[in-house]
């Protein structure tokens, strides 16, 4: 199950559980669309891959035998935050955002 981070690892912005602008690395890292289309040029400051729109979980057990949904799953509330600077981000995503995603 998919580890929902509160926040935006860069600009601290909230995403919560429903935030339709919230992305993804296969790692779970979590940024909002604008800083990975206006910072990240779609290069994870981690592990480097890209990102994807994060899934919107249902809010309630659809079917309840499952237990599933935030209901019973709920998202987390520890706020993330990349532990590499501003400056060594900018270097790493020139390094390599020429490269598709698929060919880093």
């Amino acid at each position: 199950m998919l580890e929902l981070r509160p926040n935006c690892e860069l600009c601290d912005k909230d995403l919560p559980p429903e935030a339709a602008d919230a992305r993804i690395c296969s790692y779970e890292c979590t940024y909002c669309a604008d800083c990975v289309e206006q910072e990240l040029h779609n290069v994870c400051p981690t592990c480097g891959g890209g990102f994807m729109p994060r899934p919107i979980q249902p809010k309630r057990a659809w079917r309840p035998e499952l237990e599933l949904g935030l209901e019973n799953d709920p998202p987390s509330t520890q706020r993330v935050h990349s532990k590499f600077s501003r400056e060594d981000i900018a270097a790493h995503v020139e390094r390599i955002r020429h490269l598709k995603p698929e060919e880093r």
